[in-house]
Parts: C-alpha cells; structure tokens; sequence
C-alpha cells in the first residue's frame, strides 16, 4: 500500500534563489547558488518513466534564474510530460518566446494592486514588469493559459477582492489563494521562525475578524467566478484561510487538509534534496540514489506507513494540500 508506483506529480525547483525579496519569505536571502541541471535529472529519466510522471512543476526559488530551464524542460516533455511554470513573472517579457515553447501553463504570483504588489515584492515596478511578461506571452500566444496566486498575509488579507479584480485586469485564466506558512522550516528556513518573525505576516485577532469579513465579502461578490473556476477555491476553502490564522492564534483548533501529496507527488529542491510535500522533511538526495529507490527506500516507506495526516502537526498547519483520486489525472488534482 505505501509502496509507489505510479506518481502523477513531481515538483522541480531548477534554481534556490529568487530575485524578489517578499515579505513573506526567505528564499532570496540565500547566497550559495545552487540549480537542476539536466546532467543532474539525465540519471533519473528512468525512475521518472517508470513512476508514469505526468506533470511537472517547476517551483523554486524563481525558476527562471536557471539558463538551463528550456533544456530541462524540454528533456522532460520528450517524454510526454505536462509542464508549469511557477514565477514572480520579473523575467517573463524578456523570455517569453521561448517560454510559451517548453512550458504548457503558467502561474503568476500576485500579491493584489499594483503598488501593493510592489511593496510585497520590495522590487521596484515588479507589477509593472509582471504585467508586461503576461501581456508579452499574450501576444505571442492569445490562449495560453496563465493563472494568479495569492499569497494571503497580514500585509494584503484587505485585498482579496481587488486581487480578483488585478487579476481580470491582466487577463488571467484564473486566480487561487494560498494562506502565507508561518511555523514550517521550509522555504530556505534553517529552523522555524520565531514568534517574532511570525508576528510580521500573522494575523491579530482584530485583523482576524477582518479577514473573515473580508472572505465572505469576497464569497458573496465573486459567486459567479467561483462558480465559474476563476476563483480555483470554493466558498469552504476560502474560508480554510481565516480557519488557518484563527488555528494559529489558538481560537480553532488546527485542522489538516484532505491530501494524499505524500504518495502521489514528491519535490526535488535545488541541491538534490527530495521530500514527499513541501513541508514534511528529506527523504534522500538524487546525487545519491536514483528517484524510485529514495521514493521505494526504508525512509520513505516508514515515513508513509507512520504518517497518520489528521494528527500529524505539520500536516495540521499545512497550508499547501494536494489531492489526486485514484484514477484521476495529474491535471485533476486538487489542493
């Protein structure tokens, strides 16, 4: 049961740094540069076929910092391998030709109005350069797909619905919110953050009821793009979000997703370390076993067998669940 053999999804990060400096996150603190290159992912074309890899994301860090990309990308649809590409869009208007070449779909981050983008970002007219990237791949490619996502934290939990809006203003596909992780060590954490650091994106419990304001304002105004997709969450996952700073707050109690990431994804970070989610600790390193045998090994199978999600603590404080049913697609999956 908890050996795998098929594995519908497979996370990239083809490079460990990043050229925003979000509020949110550490990531662009790293110095050490460190990316997949195909020579690193050539030994493991094997492994990738014989788990049926179906879709591959390429996460980070910003992916689009490693000169490789289009290579391994392209290495890994000759195998008939859906692509995505997650990006802070900085880069995508001087890359967009080739990238609408090895890439299927794209998703943006978008932290809300311009200049609020900006200020999340610390990246002088990084809306504005997001804002052409897509507009660029647009010209090029009118119906490639390109998707927002939000990251909801204390300096844009106000702007959920103007996020919506920013989004049919640049002419996405659709938009999705993500509650900002506050006590995981992933994300370039060499430990969690302290109760300092959390306080800068966390929620009070004033700003709380905001929120919750906020998202039923949101559920009642976008009934249509919910419906539709256009929001990608329903009415209970947008109000997870509130139910996730409330847990962190101690005013609810800490509930995890429903998600089976560990036996139908895995994520391979810059420096060849694999995990079964973002979240959950290395299960080896692709410069030292091939990615079946990390996936099939001891640690991995032990980790799977003892996982019990609803008691789990990291599990309970996820804030980035993925579900594929049995017999579903990749693209199918759900968070």
């Amino acid at each position: 049961m908890n050996a795998i053999a098929e594995l519908p999804v497979l996370v990239l990060f083809p490079h460990n740094r990043c050229n925003c400096r979000c509020v949110m996150c550490d990531i662009w603190r790293i110095r050490q540069v460190r990316q997949i290159t195909c020579d690193d992912l050539r030994p493991h074309l094997d492994s990738i076929r014989r788990l049926k890899v179906r879709w591959v994301v390429f996460s980070g860090g910003e992916p689009q910092l490693n000169a490789g990309l289009p290579e391994l990308a392209r290495m890994l649809r000759q195998e008939g391998i859906r692509i995505t590409l997650l990006t802070a869009g900085l880069l995508l208007e001087k890359h967009a030709a080739e990238v609408i070449t090895f890439v299927d779909d794209i998703i943006v981050s978008l932290d809300g109005p311009s200049g609020l983008h900006d200020r999340i970002r610390n990246v002088p007219d990084a809306f504005a350069r997001l804002a052409r990237g897509i507009a660029a791949v647009r010209v090029l490619r009118p119906d490639f797909e390109i998707s927002a996502r939000t990251t909801v934290q204390k300096a844009n939990f106000k702007y959920l619905r103007q996020a919506v809006e920013t989004a049919r203003s640049l002419g996405l596909n659709s938009i999705s919110f993500l509650a900002a992780d506050l006590t995981s060590s992933a994300f370039n954490r060499s430990e969690p953050w302290d109760s300092a650091r959390q306080h800068e994106i966390a929620l009070t419990a004033g700003e709380l009821e905001e929120l919750e304001d906020e998202v039923e304002a949101l559920i009642r105004e976008c009934s249509a793009e919910i419906a539709s997709g256009y929001v990608r969450e329903d009415a209970a996952k947008l109000r997870r979000l509130v139910s996730h700073f409330a847990a962190h707050l101690g005013l609810a109690e800490a509930v995890a997703p429903h998600c089976n990431a560990p036996w139908v994804s895995a994520v391979v970070e810059a420096d060849g370390e694999v995990r079964p989610c973002f979240f959950q600790p290395a299960i080896g390193n692709i410069g030292e076993q091939p990615l079946f045998d990390i996936l099939n090994g001891p640690r991995a199978m032990e980790f799977r067998e003892t996982l019990d999600i609803p008691r789990n603590p990291i599990c309970r404080r996820c804030v980035c669940s993925l579900y594929v049913p049995a017999g579903a697609s990749a693209t199918a999956a759900t968070g």
